[in-house]
């Protein structure tokens, strides 16, 4: 009779684990679908963020393209102002030169009309003096004879005839001098005004080619971002790639422990029922507990500690943003970074942000998380790779975006996304140091 019944135990257990099981994979197969269904909206909402990146890079290339284009027809605007300068300047130093040639003559022609001056001054007092008329009787008592009154009489007219001359050419002196200076002041003028405006105009086309250039480097700047902005896109894209197999493959885990423990239980429990009708229901002989190493002090929850060290920060609003994750910092060497949990790695690599960094699927109870350990020396694991808890992924360091050697690690229930949406404070779920 006691057979029967621990035959009916034994059916009885195996039968409550095969449903209990059946329950757990509907449920990690619900929860399997819901993860991937939301990683694929995430997937499509980067997709997008990406092609708008793309056309963002491209609207900005075709700027620049533009920006470059102004920039070579101002070049050359400079170049024929630069060359028009120094031709006006050179024009203006042969005027200035011209001017200085000229102010010789006008000394000698002043120095001419100046003689002139006196000398008419002499015919002034002369003409005053004698009425303004040669006397013919003065010329003819003087004469010796007839020829020689000739001779006088036409000296006389030569000399009134010379007097008219230097009045004439007195009077074109003066004027050609007058039209010279005139002609040369204004020649001058014009010439210093072109070089003023040419100036003016070369001062206007390196101002524009200085707010060409500010606009060039501000539109580079821009497309730099952009580009850095879709490197994060994509890299965010590969880790949600990977995180639909690697959740997929950390339940199937999950799933196969859950179904050995099963099988271990029926066995187990078979053996007792067999055991129990040979002695009369003698004690089992106890499993023993596996030791962990002294380098992973492994808990005996669903999660370790994943680094030792002193904790500097929590989930927490910090330096005007918020820190989802917790900070471990040790400054001893080569301190070791573990697994919190059971799982498959995501991806294994260098961020910018996270410097080396491994993301990890876990599933536990049919519940998925992933953790994210970041800012290491060096990375132990690669991506796709299984591994235990307690297991050394790597060595704590100073990469990525950090400021000082420490582990900061993560907890997401359900998949990683940029947007940390799905994280959660560890402190409670995964023991700290």
């Amino acid at each position: 009779m006691k057979k029967t019944l621990l035959t009916f135990a034994v059916a009885g257990t195996v039968v409550v684990s095969s449903i209990f099981g059946g329950i757990v994979n509907a449920e990690s197969i619900s929860s399997l679908q819901n993860q991937q269904d939301k990683i694929q909206k995430e997937k499509s909402e980067l997709s997008s963020d990406i092609n708008n990146a793309d056309q963002q890079i491209n609207s900005l290339n075709a700027q620049q393209a533009e920006v470059k284009e102004a920039m070579t027809r101002l070049d050359f605007a400079i170049g024929d102002t630069h060359k028009k300068i120094s031709e006006k300047t050179a024009e203006l130093e042969e005027t200035k030169a011209e001017i200085t040639r000229l102010q010789e003559e006008i000394k000698i022609t002043k120095e001419r009309i100046e003689k002139r001056n006196d000398l008419l001054r002499d015919r002034a007092r002369n003409y005053q003096e004698t009425g303004g008329m040669v006397s013919y009787i003065d010329v003819l008592m003087g004469s010796k004879n007839f020829s020689d009154f000739i001779d006088r009489a036409s000296a006389v007219a030569t000399i009134l005839q010379a007097d008219q001359d230097i009045l004439k050419q007195h009077e074109a002196d003066k004027k050609s001098l007058e039209e010279n200076q005139a002609k040369l002041e204004e020649e001058l003028a014009s010439v210093q005004t072109i070089v003023a405006d040419l100036k003016v105009m070369n001062q206007q086309l390196n101002d524009q080619r200085e707010e060409k250039d500010r606009l060039l480097a501000s539109l580079e700047e821009q497309e730099e971002e952009i580009h850095e902005h879709k490197m994060e896109l994509q890299e965010e894209s590969r880790v949600l790639a990977a995180q639909e197999a690697a959740l997929a493959q950390a339940m199937a885990l999950e799933q196969k422990q859950e179904q050995e423990k099963a099988a271990a239980a029926a066995a187990a429990a078979a053996a007792a029922a067999n055991s129990g009708s040979g002695n009369g229901g003698g004690e089992s002989t106890p499993t023993p507990t596996p030791t962990p190493t002294p380098s992973a002090p492994v808990s005996s929850g669903a999660f370790t500690l994943p680094a030792n060290g002193t904790f500097t920060s929590g989930f927490e609003p910090r330096w005007g943003s918020f820190h989802y994750g917790v900070d471990i910092a040790n400054s001893a060497a080569g301190v070791p970074i573990w697994a919190a949990a059971d799982g498959v790695v995501i991806q294994s690599y260098y961020s910018s942000s996270y410097g080396n960094v491994v993301f990890i699927a876990h599933s536990v109870n049919g519940q998925t998380y992933t953790t994210v350990s970041a800012h290491m020396e060096t990375r132990f694991v690669s991506s796709g790779a299984v591994v235990k808890k307690g297991q050394q992924i790597g060595i704590m360091g100073n990469t990525g975006d950090s400021r000082g050697k420490h582990l900061h690690f993560e907890l997401h229930r359900g998949s990683w996304n940029s947007s940390k949406s799905n994280a959660i404070n560890p402190v409670g779920i995964v023991p700290m140091p």
